[in-house]
């Protein structure tokens, strides 16, 4: 099988694991958080892009800037180019509106329905963020629900990673 150029993947550490991502034409496609070990990472992305060649080069401002995040530097994500959904789709709302959420706040799946103009499509939008495959850079963990509690959080580990990301944006050196 011939490896596409248009199509690269990446493993870096951070100071909570291991981290990857996939990186085509249009941007970030994919960003796995820290849950496993570099070499079982990199096997992982492989697979599930088997036209995707290893090449850290793409990475360099996300590697840069995750580093800092998990080091509790603040950060900024929403420059990070992403392959995003078809423009004017729900989905594609929805994660343009999510990337604006400041870190350290949070946003009810209901507010976020309001902001994109459909007050009352909440779940169908947490529904789109559970298909989020570009975590942290389209901050899914910002969105709890309307009474507060956090809600879902299809990333390995779920709810208690989504509660750790949230600690670590709360404990930034401004």
């Amino acid at each position: 099988m011939t490896k596409s150029t248009d199509l690269h993947y990446a493993t870096w550490p951070t100071a909570w694991g291991p981290m990857g991502g996939v990186w085509g034409p249009d941007g970030l496609e994919r960003v796995v958080l820290p849950h496993y070990q570099p070499d079982e990472l990199a096997a992982l992305l492989a697979w599930e892009h088997p036209k995707a060649v290893k090449d850290d080069r793409p990475f360099e401002a996300l590697i840069s800037r995750c580093r800092d995040y998990f080091n509790r530097k603040p950060v900024d994500f929403v420059d990070i180019p992403c392959h995003m959904p078809v423009e004017g789709t729900l989905a594609f709302r929805v994660y343009s509106q999510c990337r604006l959420i400041p870190p350290g706040q949070t946003r009810s799946y209901t507010q976020l329905a309001t902001l994109i103009g459909q007050p009352d499509s909440a779940r169908a939008v947490a529904s789109a963020l559970g298909r989020n495959h570009i975590p942290l850079v389209i901050p899914c963990h910002r969105v709890r629900y309307a009474d507060g509690r956090l809600g879902g959080f299809t990333a390995p580990g779920g709810v208690s990673v989504k509660q750790r990301l949230l600690d670590v944006e709360r404990g930034m050196a401004t």
